[in-house]
């Protein structure tokens, strides 16, 4: 297995590099091969790149390996959304509650003014003449 695996690491290093080296040819221009500045320029077909898709692996180890990337990426997208949820939640919670409580405050001034005005109306008006 370990020389079987070497091979392909080899070949798969191997395949990489000739890719590299053929899509650096033909994406960078030559540079001696640039036409003089006061001569027309030729219109070069221009080829749309070519996406190398590897087959998918046989191999249940690495097929395990795949599938357990990709649900660690989706718990971890699903715990960011519920955290940044849990978050806003928390805030809205937060922002009722100071209003909650700036509406109490507003509301014992209130309550202390109008007992004031009540134990006000009751007193005689004239504190200094004995009844």
């Amino acid at each position: 297995m370990t020389r079987a695996r070497i091979l392909v690491i080899g070949t798969a290093f191997a395949a990489f590099a000739a890719f590299t080296a053929t899509y650096a040819q033909t994406t960078q221009p030559d540079q001696t091969m640039q036409p003089a500045p006061g001569a027309a320029m030729q219109a070069q077909p221009v080829t749309p790149p070519q996406n190398m898709v590897a087959p998918a692996p046989t191999d249940p180890l690495v097929q395990k390996r795949n599938a357990n990337a990709q649900a660690n990426a989706e718990y971890h997208a699903s715990k960011k959304a519920s955290k940044a949820e849990l978050k806003a939640s928390n805030k809205q919670a937060k922002e009722q509650y100071k209003e909650e409580v700036s509406n109490a405050k507003i509301n014992r001034k209130a309550d202390k003014a109008e007992l004031n005005e009540v134990t006000d109306s009751h007193k005689p008006k004239d504190a200094s003449a004995p009844q």
